[in-house]
């Protein structure tokens, strides 16, 4: 179904796997993704590990494991580390103690679960967070591609450390440049890392709020500086894309789930699609 235009699997096959796992990584590239997407965020002392929100609680037991109260940890702080579900509070060895892995057959976030063979719902269980260099790696070792989000939660300690280790874990991996896109929302990072490793492709991620209309007079739109754009489906028309289309832009949406979207805006143009459903476009 996908035809020419690029299916990218959403933080991995998260509607079969447990989200930014090895395992949804595995399961994308099973199913016939073109690429996946995942997410790199610094952890207290300073690694790269696969995750996308800020805090814990959704996709891991940290609240079992650290022993605080989810519906309070806002307030909860740990003594010179930050707020007790942050990811960015603890080291890489504490995240290792976390199970990843068993919160989607409890939680069955896209009622999926019923669906799934036993086998591999109980494979889920006890998966850690994965680092980026595990990421990239497999990526490497299945020949395929890979979108690495540099995520700005807004902590990192200095202007491009992160952007930096990502670049040191990309050559420590042996990957090849041309399995790899590097997008972030934080547009100084993408233009550091263009001057220090042309050699790699970046995107530029815009829309990250719901409901705060693109700006389409915005340089990002309108200059050469980003060839590539990642924009927000439910920030764009069909009509906007035909338009940046014409204006020589590659265009990728996130995040397309349903037929009709996809539908609409391929017959607009529009380069490739983040879907957390990989199985229903290939």
């Amino acid at each position: 179904m996908s035809g020419g235009v690029e299916i990218i699997a959403h933080r991995g096959a998260r509607s079969l796997a447990p989200e930014n796992t090895l395992s949804a990584a595995r399961l994308a590239h099973k199913l016939g993704a073109h690429r996946w997407e995942t997410d790199a965020v610094l952890t207290r002392d300073g690694h790269l590990v696969l995750f996308h929100d800020e805090i814990l609680t959704r996709c891991t037991n940290a609240a079992q494991v650290f022993g605080y109260n989810p519906k309070a940890y806002e307030k909860t702080f740990r003594p010179g580390a930050g707020v007790i579900d942050r990811l960015d509070s603890y080291s890489f060895a504490e995240l290792q103690l976390l199970d990843a892995g068993s919160w989607f057959q409890l939680n069955d976030p896209y009622g999926t679960v019923s669906g799934i063979d036993p086998q591999s719902l109980a494979d889920f269980k006890g998966e850690n967070i994965p680092t980026l260099y595990d990421g990239l790696v497999l990526t490497k070792k299945l020949d395929w591609r890979i979108n690495v989000e540099i995520k700005d939660h807004g902590h990192e300690p200095g202007p491009n450390l992160h952007p930096a280790k990502v670049l040191a874990e990309l050559v420590r991996s042996g990957i090849a440049p041309d399995q790899v896109t590097l997008s972030s929302f934080n547009h100084d990072w993408l233009r550091w890392l263009r001057q220090r490793a042309p050699e790699y492709e970046i995107q530029a991620l815009v829309g990250n709020i719901d409901d705060i209309p693109l700006d389409f007079n915005a340089s990002v739109f309108t200059g050469a500086e980003f060839e590539v754009l990642n924009l927000n489906t439910l920030l764009v028309t069909p009509s906007d894309i035909r338009k940046l289309k014409n204006a020589g832009k590659r265009i990728n949406l996130f995040t397309i789930n349903e037929h009709h979207d996809y539908i609409r805006f391929v017959d607009a143009g529009v380069d490739g699609i983040f879907t957390d459903f990989p199985q229903r476009f290939i």
